[in-house]
């Protein structure tokens, strides 16, 4: 419809070049200058801006529209007159002209082809502009072009446009309008403009068209809803039925155009709507990367990340998991290639995505394994040896990001599999490593997480909020959750930033949700849980429980008021779990290594418990919750923290010099309870009940713990000796010890035992029941704890 410098207001689809020189996306001139047209082009401008705003019929505008398409290129309008032509032309006129094209009306005067181009001409223009683009009336008219992109009709309205010379366009006045221009001297202007125009090849019309469709498609997604208002309107099977059929365009602007809508936010949405369809495209784009050349793969790498699955759907889909080996093969002989750092990080961030959905299981030979591992460390300790206060590059950060994935599924294999056998069966492309590959991984990984601390070292608070520092500290968390002691010393003085770090962070809470968007951006951390801010204590909190063992590093946590910052953990967490009320609360492993992490600090430092103000927070918060607890079934394992927590920062409390404190009666209750459910018993061996079975793994020695601390509370506390008969837990325990011939182990009876001789001790009352209990019953458990009889008085 036009040559290339006959580009509509703002319209991209007409020239590649123009798209370069500024035409749609650049804007034109600056704002409020005079733009880049010849003093007859202003004149002819000025005149169709006037026809446009006293337009009478649509007839009228389109004369204008045809003028200023031929003789006012885009890159040439400044932002003001393409304003002014944006308000005056408005949104229903392309809109109605796409619809009757679609229809195959021959009443409107012009060809449908015509139509059809003018309408996504004017549409692409005024997409230019963020308002017009999220117009509910250019959103209607999505579909369509959707519809023009996947099927192409102008294929057949070109072939009927070339059989009669009724279709044939020469200028404005020699159409059929729906009602013909009044104005001589606009149809004489377009006359003369139309004679001037050199005729197009199909293609190239074709092409105009299909560009200008996109350029919408690409204004609407660029909006902060716009991916969802795509994706609602059937952006993925039309794409990809376009891509499919390898439509004009389809993979020049149709894969970026898709790949932005399956790397954000709306990935999950999409997969699950349109399973199939993406499947389809996906395994066609493996096929085509392990069926081009070297050269060509890198470049499909960063795309081929894009397409990927999220992990729940990538396990459930055999014949993805066959088509992503297949990369995988592909991707060897690249690894073991001498790359430049350019080259070679889109193919480690496509390795790490990979890993991210199935693992080393599909990698290849554990010497491949061993490479790739190298690789990442090798960039990881190029790329963070920068000077203090150098600022990488978005492409390096992408990069080292993916590197960090790799190294940290490098962690987990090489601690998992270090017991492996020497050599894995060459028919298998499971990758196992042998101790000795192991050691060497772990080598290789230790030298780049020395960089990583060095690099952290250098970290301003003031970069705290930095994407790349987040996903650099969670790396670093992974290996230090299993490797705390290697390079001691080094994490040992890492550690203010590391509590600094996350306290800034705990303190923020969840307004920092930029983290998770970034790392989507960065299109590595499928499958490898979330990346958000408010987190960051998460991924710490195993080192944490490892390092509050050590002595050395237990002094610097403890200056850095480390129990503190575990306890607004475990509050915030609480406050959090509270407002879930209405649903089934769920196990967070984090709270409980958090309490493992306080326990430590309870067992070694007495003193510091008795005077930290935090420890008072900390019972408040225990007293508070251990009564809720106790009836949530899925959170056993917690409760017993807490219990146990609780009872041992009781047993170094003193003893009230008046009444007792209702926070402290009401958790020494609830603990009672709770650990008086533990075990079970007929009239044979004692058993663990029911609701404790399924947890006594991991339950069991947090139980026998309690127990001995609750021993310790009865002998300095003796007001817990009629809470204990109270409760019932000494008849329960009693009567359960009686009955039942033997206990779990011989640990459960050895504490059950500890706690009833503290009760004899301090307690007459308790020492008569217990005694007359052992006198009667000459079978059960009971009989035989032979420190009890002698304390009863029994032989």
């Amino acid at each position: 419809m036009a040559d290339s410098d006959g580009v509509p207001p703002g319209g991209s689809g007409r020239s590649t070049e123009g798209e370069e020189q500024g035409g749609v996306g650049g804007g034109g001139g600056d704002e409020g200058g005079g733009g880049g047209l010849t003093e007859a082009q202003g004149q002819v401008l000025d005149r169709c801006l006037h026809a446009l705003q006293h337009a009478k019929n649509d007839s009228h505008t389109l004369a204008a529209l045809l003028l200023i398409t031929r003789l006012c290129p885009a890159s040439q309008l400044d932002k003001p007159t393409l304003r002014r032509i944006f308000e005056a032309v408005g949104l229903n006129l392309p809109a109605r002209l796409l619809v009757t094209a679609l229809q195959g009306s021959e009443d409107s005067g012009l060809p449908p082809y015509e139509l059809l181009s003018l309408g996504s001409a004017l549409l692409a223009a005024l997409s230019t502009d963020p308002d017009m683009a999220s117009h509910p009336q250019l959103l209607a008219t999505v579909p369509l072009l959707m519809g023009i992109l996947a099927n192409e009709p102008l294929l057949k309205q070109q072939n009927r446009a070339r059989s009669g010379p009724e279709y044939k366009v020469q200028s404005a006045n020699e159409t059929k309008p729906v009602s013909r221009p009044d104005s001589d001297d606009v149809s004489d202007d377009v006359s003369e403009a139309g004679r001037s125009l050199e005729s197009e090849e199909a293609s190239r019309l074709d092409e105009a068209l299909a560009a200008d469709c996109y350029q919408v498609l690409m204004a609407v997604c660029a909006l902060p809803r716009g991916p969802d208002q795509l994706l609602s309107r059937g952006a993925i099977p039309a794409l990809c039925q376009a891509v499919d059929q390898n439509q004009t365009l389809s993979q020049q602007r149709g894969l970026p155009l898709l790949g932005r809508l399956l790397s954000g936010k709306t990935k999950d949405w999409a997969w699950s709507r349109h399973l199939t369809e993406l499947c389809t495209l996906l395994l066609r784009r493996c096929k085509n990367f392990c069926q081009s050349s070297d050269q060509n793969r890198l470049g499909m790498c960063a795309q081929l990340v894009q397409f990927l699955p999220p992990a729940e759907v990538a396990a459930e889909i055999e014949e993805l998991r066959g088509a992503l080996s297949h990369v995988w093969v592909a991707l060897r002989p690249m690894l073991q290639a001498k790359l430049t750092p350019r080259q070679i990080g889109p193919v480690l961030v496509l390795s790490a995505c990979l890993l991210d959905l199935y693992g080393w299981e599909l990698v290849g030979p554990p010497k491949f394994c061993c490479l790739l591992v190298n690789r990442a460390c090798v960039e990881v300790r190029m790329g963070l040896e920068e000077p203090p206060g150098t600022d990488l590059s978005p492409e390096l950060q992408q990069t080292l990001t993916g590197c960090y994935r790799i190294m940290e599924a490098a962690i987990e294999q090489a601690c998992s599999m270090g017991d492996a056998p020497s050599a894995a069966p060459p028919h298998t492309a499971t990758s196992v490593l042998n101790l000795q590959q192991s050691r060497q991984v772990l080598g290789i990984l230790e030298e780049a997480f020395s960089a990583v601390m060095y690099h952290l070292q250098q970290v301003d608070p003031s970069r705290y909020g930095d994407p790349f520092i987040f996903a650099t500290f969670r790396s670093l968390c992974s290996w230090l959750a299993e490797e705390t002691s290697c390079l001691k010393q080094e994490v040992t003085r890492l550690l203010p930033f590391l509590i600094g770090y996350t306290r800034r962070h705990l303190q923020a809470g969840s307004s920092e949700q930029d983290l998770s968007d970034w790392m989507t951006k960065m299109s590595v951390g499928v499958g490898s849980g979330a990346w958000t801010g408010a987190e960051a204590l998460r991924y710490l909190l195993p080192a944490l429980c490892h390092l509050s063992a050590e002595e050395g590093p237990r002094k610097v946590l403890l200056t850095l008021d480390t129990p503190a910052l575990l306890v607004d953990f475990l509050s915030q967490n609480w406050v959090f779990l509270k407002k879930r009320s209405g649903s089934v609360w769920s196990r967070d492993p984090s709270t409980e290594t958090a309490c493992s992490a306080l326990l430590n600090f309870t067992v070694t430092e007495p003193e510091r418990v008795r005077t930290d103000l935090c420890f008072r927070t900390l019972d408040a918060h225990l007293s508070e919750a251990l009564p809720v607890l106790v009836n949530k079934p899925r959170l056993l394992v917690l409760a017993v923290n807490y219990c146990t927590l609780g009872l041992m920062m009781s047993r170094l409390q003193s003893p009230p010099t008046g009444s007792v404190e209702a926070g402290q009666r009401r958790f020494l209750s609830a603990a009672l309870r709770f650990l008086r459910g533990a075990l079970d018993s007929g009239s044979g061996p004692v058993r663990v009940s029911v609701g404790w079975e399924e947890s006594w793994d991991e339950a069991a020695e947090l139980w026998r713990l309690s127990l001995q601390a609750l021993g310790s509370c009865i002998r300095t506390q003796s007001w817990i000796l009629a809470l204990l008969r109270d409760e019932g837990w000494l008849r329960d325990t009693l009567g359960l010890l009686s009955k039942g011939s033997v206990l779990p182990d011989r640990s459960t009876e050895e504490v059950l035992e500890e706690v009833l001789c503290a009760a004899v001790e301090r307690c007459p009352v308790c020492k008569k029941e217990i005694s007359d209990v052992m006198r009667r019953s000459d079978e059960g458990a009971l009989s035989r704890m032979r420190s009890l009889r002698k304390s009863v008085g029994l032989k």
